[in-house]
């Protein structure tokens, strides 16, 4: 059997392999996904790496950095807020960036426009604080949303708007259709109403469906899509679902450069944001003694300072990478591999039949993502603390994730803790509650778990390995 490009498998782990094939035919089809991996990421097997954090950070490819590199030393790069040689060749460069970000998403540059952020936490702030918020307006939240997207709810409340959070329901950590409805169907369209949630969980790789932009803006509502953890591994077009604002850090999605996102926004959308302040490069005009300033329109009146135009051209190599590869092959192959990955883990059992992993979210492939977050359990059904799980998964080299992911309200009622549990414990005097504090308060219940995502350079070996430490979890 050829294993080329997934590492040295053991015996168990190419009886593994054959049947993964014989289950999972569709994955031949990604086997380009190996050479590129042996060419573009030889650092993982040569240093021995198993990475699965992909929805923490994408990793870069060898071609990326040269590349870049390359432009930069053969490139005299200006600020661009003026007119010179060098300035003039950097505004050319960062309006191509442009471009290539609204053709990935397929966003029509006459609806469309790309303003830059740090990250997609930046551009998801960008939104909270200039949207017009006013008493009695709504902002609703799914259960299952980023802090990022969650702390828009101090800017509503702190004019007088409404926040509400739609639930999501155990064990698959999925949304009513019909719940969701019930609160889009609150409120007025007179009102100022905004609809946040992720299209992809970054807790437990649940996948919530794109029809909600339409539904929910069919009853008047500005729809903010968080798409951080959906568009690594999944395309999103936006000429199809158009949605007012999008979120995305493209470090998640190709490596580099960190420090560069954008909210993607519908041009109509944006002359609704009311920007608090004013910073070099956002105004047209403006003074101190008239006391007077003037937004510079479109993407220049949201971008604070001067752009990092030196990375944004790495942006533009780092779609044409990934472009280069098909966005589909990636979304086949984490596919596979996450669901083979989960019916595995859910196979295993102590001596006593208890079973070792408890999954958060579904066990099925449809509308699901490369995400799979579990806890491990003793034969005994006691919950082994995260924190225990990453130390050992260390010493295998494996490169995961615990915690609860910046996704409180997932992790809240996936571990089972309650709203009054959760006010107990939140009741600490001070702006500042150390974290074992807050472990000791929820007396003995996991405060966290063990999240495993797999991306652009995943291959059997990766997940094949993980099974064989979970499994060293086994008690007879």
């Amino acid at each position: 059997m050829d294993t080329k490009g997934n590492g040295a498998l053991d015996g168990a782990a190419r009886e593994y392999y054959g049947e993964f094939l014989r289950d999972y035919p569709e994955y031949a089809a990604t086997l380009k996904l190996d050479r590129v991996r042996a060419e573009e990421y030889p650092r993982l097997d040569r240093q021995g790496h198993i990475y699965l954090d992909y929805t923490g950070g994408g990793l870069y490819s060898d071609s990326q950095i040269r590349r870049h590199m390359e432009f930069l030393l053969s490139s005299v790069l200006g600020n661009p807020h003026s007119s010179n040689p060098t300035s003039i060749f950097t505004t050319e460069k960062v309006e191509q960036c442009r471009k290539a970000v609204l053709d990935f998403f397929n966003a029509p540059p006459e609806e469309y426009v790309v303003i830059f952020t740090s990250n997609a936490s930046q551009a998801l702030k960008l939104v909270g604080e200039a949207y017009p918020f006013r008493k009695g307006d709504r902002l609703l939240l799914s259960f299952d949303n980023h802090n990022s997207v969650l702390g828009i709810r101090e800017f509503d409340r702190a004019r007088g708007a409404i926040t509400e959070y739609v639930p999501i329901v155990p064990p698959d950590l999925r949304i009513s259709d019909d719940v969701l409805l019930s609160y889009l169907e609150k409120g007025s369209r007179d009102q100022n109403r905004l609809f946040a949630y992720p299209a992809q969980s970054n807790f437990s790789g649940v996948q919530h469906p794109l029809e909600w932009i339409d539904r929910a803006k069919a009853l008047g509502w500005d729809v903010l899509l968080d798409a951080a953890a959906f568009v690594p591994t999944n395309r999103l077009d936006l000429q199809k679902w158009r949605p007012d604002y999008t979120a995305v850090s493209f470090y998640k999605i190709f490596g580099y450069p960190t420090g560069v996102g954008a909210l993607i926004a519908r041009r109509t959308a944006l002359e609704k944001l009311h920007r608090p302040w004013f910073a070099g490069g956002t105004i047209t005009v403006a003074s101190v003694q008239a006391d007077q300033y003037y937004l510079a329109p479109g993407a220049e009146g949201f971008e604070d300072g001067t752009p990092n135009y030196t990375s944004l051209t790495a942006v533009c190599m780092g779609i044409e990478h990934i472009e280069s590869i098909g966005l589909d092959l990636i979304h086949t192959r984490t596919e596979c591999l996450s669901h083979w990955l989960i019916t595995r883990l859910l196979e295993l059992k102590h001596g006593n039949g208890e079973p070792v992993i408890r999954l958060y979210g579904p066990a099925e492939r449809r509308m699901r993502g490369g995400t799979v977050t579990i806890n491990v359990y003793d034969r005994k059904g006691t919950v082994v603390d995260h924190q225990v799980v990453e130390q050992e998964a260390n010493k295998w080299k494996i490169s995961l994730r615990t915690g609860c992911f910046c996704n409180p309200g997932a992790g809240e009622l996936a571990l089972g803790l309650s709203r009054d549990e959760m006010i107990r414990c939140m009741n600490f005097p001070g702006s500042r509650m150390p974290l074992e504090v807050f472990r000791q308060c929820i007396d003995g219940k996991s405060t966290g778990a063990v999240r495993i995502s797999l991306g652009i350079a995943s291959n059997f070996t990766d997940v094949a390995q993980f099974l064989r430490f979970a499994g060293g979890f086994r008690q007879d």
